[in-house]
């Protein structure tokens, strides 16, 4: 476990708490992220191992998008 050294409190007392305040930024933008994700997924996308599924109909006259696939 992070035991505070002397040098690190002083960091912290003259900068602030530079990594709790990017932990922070981070969970706050994984939280977003994942209620936008939430909100544009359609509801019977194809998952995982669903790639050779043929792509939806083009909307608004824009192309079709070929499904994401995890690497």
């Amino acid at each position: 476990m992070f035991h505070e050294t002397p040098i690190y409190s002083r960091l912290v007392a003259e900068r602030g708490d530079v990594p709790a305040q990017v932990r922070g930024e981070a969970d706050r933008i994984h939280h977003h992220l994942a209620q936008v994700i939430r909100l544009h997924v359609p509801q019977n996308a194809p998952g995982p191992g669903l790639a050779h599924a043929a792509p939806q109909a083009p909307a608004h006259g824009r192309p079709a998008i070929a499904p994401y696939t995890a690497p």
